[in-house]
């Protein structure tokens, strides 16, 4: 049975398999081999640029159709009257323009959204052929073999971050470019990413740069009531942000 935690995502150290070794909460522990990768987003280093999004789709042959993406931009603007607007055109992979005049901006950011990998998945819950499981690395991936595109996994996905792919009819998603993870090569979004507000790691090395992110920072996940293990980390999360 899984831990419970108030706070989802909070870290404890465990001497159970290493020392000092770093769990999540809310999850079961990590494989004794083998990296556990996490990721990590500054939303206050976040410029909207759109080069992550846009080398996703690169990268990974996204459909080209603007509301196909396995990552994307949501540019935040929070009105004095305390109204929100979240705009996200083409994904933020064309940059952003300003929608409503600057005198009647309180503030306004970027967030930067993709699969978030959780540990309790309930998109892997959900399916009915096993076509969405968790690689030992800790990766949310899709067996398209196996897909049946039914699309449960999609209803399932309380982050938004799945699609039916429109030629092949299955399920698609982030895979944090784990073809590249394992040729030793960072995932596409990541290497393009100008002010290096989009980080990842091994959850289980304390010397990473994932776990140094965590150290060093206030960080939270989106929709920590729901318990899913995510282990998609953002520093500067407000609670405008869903």
């Amino acid at each position: 049975m899984k831990a419970s935690a108030s706070v989802a995502g909070a870290l404890v150290l465990s001497s159970v398999t290493k020392p000092l070794q770093v769990l999540l909460i809310a999850s079961d522990p990590p494989p004794a081999e083998g990296p556990w990768w996490g990721i990590g987003i500054d939303i206050s280093l976040c410029i909207g640029c759109g080069m992550c999004a846009r080398s996703c789709k690169i990268e990974n042959k996204v459909p080209e159709d603007p509301f196909y993406f396995r990552t994307w931009v949501e540019q935040y603007t929070i009105l004095n009257n305390g109204e929100i607007k979240i705009e996200s055109p083409n994904g933020g992979i064309d940059g952003f323009k300003a929608s409503v005049p600057e005198e009647e901006i309180f503030k306004t950011f970027f967030v930067p959204k993709m699969c978030n990998h959780c540990e309790n998945s309930p998109c892997t819950q959900v399916c009915p052929v096993g076509a969405t499981f968790e690689s030992p690395e800790g990766i949310a991936l899709i067996d398209q073999e196996y897909c049946i595109g039914c699309g449960y996994c999609i209803q399932a996905c309380p982050y938004g971050c799945r699609y039916l792919h429109p030629e092949k009819k299955v399920a698609d998603k982030c895979t944090l470019c784990y073809h590249r993870l394992q040729n030793g090569l960072a995932p596409a979004c990541m290497e393009v990413c100008p002010t290096q507000a989009r980080i990842y790691g091994d959850l289980k090395d304390r010397d990473s740069d994932l776990v140094k992110f965590l150290r060093e920072h206030n960080y939270q996940v989106l929709k920590p009531h729901l318990n899913t293990g995510s282990k998609l980390f953002y520093n500067a999360l407000t609670a405008e942000v869903s």
